[in-house]
């Protein structure tokens, strides 16, 4: 049966159709016959119980530069449609937060990918520390001392912030690394929330790899390796992807995780490992899926579907 998808995210116009896996999701969807409804989460309305939205029904088409048709703005109620997409780019901040509220008020009436509630429940650098046997050592926190004890035990480290994006402030420290103070009390003057400081793993150089999985089996991966001198792997910070296949190592991370996230209603997941390590589990607004299509023909938006379309054919 078609379904009826609102897909929360940010304007479409200017989004990069080469990359996205948002308009990749929103094209499989038209191509098995879904319609299609696009809002912006300043538009989220929770009136009296009942959440609406304004928006436009669209339809996507592969073309730089014209990539959308849209219809007229609308405000409709979110319990219209059979599924939404919460797929709004981070930082995961309040107002990330404050939509999670609004789509939990109609999940599962409204199947909600990835389920609000858990999103809320599971920020990526967070999330994580559920499988400390899959992690690099890692702390998180705010307490300076800590953070020097940990270099000194560790030597090598990174520092990053906990709810950033992208590989955004993402620093390498050595052991004898004047600079580490210094940059604690600049992430201090931003803002109150801890910092995660990792064991520096020297494989990164090999690359990072995003693993996709849906409904918690692993669909395909991709590698992300630094440019250059760099430790950043993120394709948004110069990481240049290339076509890689899931190791014995992999497949028991994605085991062990697997039923936790399938448990929590988490269907479209990325995961990021470094060597044998499981640095993230990214479910907020994963990508990769365009990249995979390119490199190996595997679609994980296809496997989306299909997961999605058989959980609403029995609720």
């Amino acid at each position: 049966m078609p379904l009826k998808v609102a897909v929360q995210m940010d304007p479409i116009e200017g989004i990069n159709i080469e990359g996205d896996t948002t308009f990749l999701m929103m094209e499989t969807a038209q191509a098995r016959g879904h319609s299609l409804f696009v809002y912006l989460t300043d538009s989220l309305a929770l009136e009296e119980g009942r959440v609406f939205a304004r928006g436009r029904d669209v339809s996507v088409d592969r073309v730089k530069g014209d990539h959308f048709r849209a219809g007229p703005v609308r405000r409709v109620e979110l319990t219209e449609f059979d599924v939404a997409l919460m797929r709004q780019d981070p930082p995961f901040d309040m107002h990330y937060i404050d939509a999670t509220f609004f789509l939990e008020a109609v999940h599962p009436r409204v199947l909600v990918v990835n389920n609000p509630r858990e999103v809320r429940s599971a920020p990526e650098k967070l999330f994580v520390t559920k499988f400390p046997q899959l992690q690099p050592p890692t702390l998180i926190t705010n307490d300076r001392e800590a953070i020097r004890a940990f270099r000194e035990k560790h030597g090598d480290i990174v520092l990053k912030p906990l709810n950033g994006k992208g590989g955004s402030g993402v620093t390498r420290h050595l052991k004898d690394d004047p600079n580490l103070s210094a940059l604690l009390e600049i992430h201090a003057e931003l803002g109150r929330e801890p910092v995660i400081v990792q064991k520096f793993l020297p494989s990164v150089t090999k690359g990072d790899k995003r693993i996709l999985l849906v409904d918690g089996e692993p669909v395909g991966a991709i590698n992300r390796v630094p440019a250059k001198g760099q430790i950043r792997s993120n394709l948004a910070v110069g990481g240049k992807a290339e076509p890689v296949e899931l190791s014995a190592r992999d497949k028991e991370i994605c085991a062990a995780i697997g039923p936790e996230l399938r448990a929590r209603g988490l269907i479209f997941v990325g995961i990021d490992v470094i060597g044998d390590h499981l640095t993230e589990i990214n479910v907020t607004s994963p990508t990769g899926a365009v990249a995979l299509k390119q490199f190996s023909g595997i679609d994980a938006t296809e496997a989306m579907w299909e997961r999605v379309e058989a959980i609403r054919a029995v609720s």
